[in-house]
């Protein structure tokens, strides 16, 4: 069974995500206490007290579930023996969620990843003004009608495909008034459902140009190794392992779309048979069932979740 570890992105965030973990495992505890460290804040005691609004916020939320991903993925290494290099064909990661692939992979630090999630949060947070821009899910209609969608809502204003995540079921972002002629289109189109999503600003997409800069910026002092094993990148939905094709497209990533019905499509196409998601939620799991047929998803971010893994990981082979 080829399998590919997929981590996930911003909206999967709860309250309380990761504290099963810290309290059973101290291979997690110990990724809590290095992201702490790493932001000089108790970012762990947010996670697990909230408040959920500033646990949303999304300098919060993006090295938040980075640092469940990597203490499930600890958790795995030391319990059940995992090893990336020998049991993993790729990982990919949704948006943030390609940092904690990287990390997991070995391309960055734990350290390093969570400094520049919150420089990546601040930044996406602070290039739009509150209420300028605006993300919606688009249901029903395919990704190419969704562009169409997109394109002739925008007029002089920016829309555009900001998540291709499964088979109708696109997210387009962009400046407020343009998401809204959007929303009313796609409804036209005959588009299931378009609803605006409860976001702080239009990731993914042109207006993101001075986040995209800053994390030019600060990646350029970061120290990215090449990955154990290939990441499937969001921006190419394909693989990657040059530390400076990583480093392009991370910042390519920041006002592209995230390709991620494609990226599935391409594992499939490699031979993976099996996606782990890894971290809070099961969002990743679901897609990834929605796209295709030929993988089996399951989902690795609570100590039954481990003990599941582990006893499959020993079962003898049908």
């Amino acid at each position: 069974m080829s399998t590919a570890f997929i981590f996930p992105g911003q909206g999967s965030q709860t309250v309380g995500m990761g504290k099963a973990l810290a309290d059973a495992f101290p291979s997690a505890r110990a990724v809590f206490q290095e992201v702490d460290d790493a932001l000089s804040q108790s970012l762990s005691t947010l996670m697990w007290d909230g408040p959920a609004d500033e646990l949303t916020l999304t300098a919060n939320a993006q090295p938040a579930l980075m640092a469940v991903s990597l203490a499930a993925m600890r958790v795995l290494e030391a319990e059940a023996g995992l090893n990336l290099a020998q049991d993993a064909a790729f990982v990919a990661g949704h948006s943030l969620g390609e940092y904690s692939a990287l990390a997991a992979a070995g391309a960055l630090t734990v350290s390093d990843a969570a400094r520049l999630l919150r420089i990546r949060g601040n930044a996406m947070q602070n290039a739009v003004p509150v209420g300028a821009g605006a993300m919606a899910a688009l249901l029903g209609l395919s990704y190419e009608d969704a562009v169409a969608v997109a394109a002739e809502a925008a007029g002089d204003d920016v829309c555009q495909a900001a998540n291709d995540n499964a088979d109708g079921q696109v997210v387009v972002s962009g400046a407020t008034k343009a998401v809204e002629r959007a929303i009313e289109i796609a409804k036209a189109k005959g588009a299931a459902r378009a609803i605006l999503l409860p976001v702080s600003a239009p990731f993914h997409c042109r207006m993101m140009a001075p986040a995209a800069d800053a994390m030019a910026e600060a990646l350029a002092k970061a120290s990215v190794k090449a990955p154990v094993v290939p990441v499937v990148s969001n921006v190419k939905a394909g693989p990657v392992t040059d530390p400076q094709e990583i480093i392009r497209l991370l910042v390519e990533q920041v006002t592209g779309t995230v390709r991620w019905r494609e990226s599935v499509l391409f594992m499939a196409s490699a031979g993976v048979t099996r996606t782990v998601e890894v971290g809070a939620g099961k969002v990743l799991s679901g897609l990834s069932r929605r796209i295709t047929k030929e993988i089996a998803a399951s989902a690795v971010g609570t100590p039954d979740d481990v003990a599941a893994f582990i006893a499959a990981r020993r079962a003898p082979a049908a």
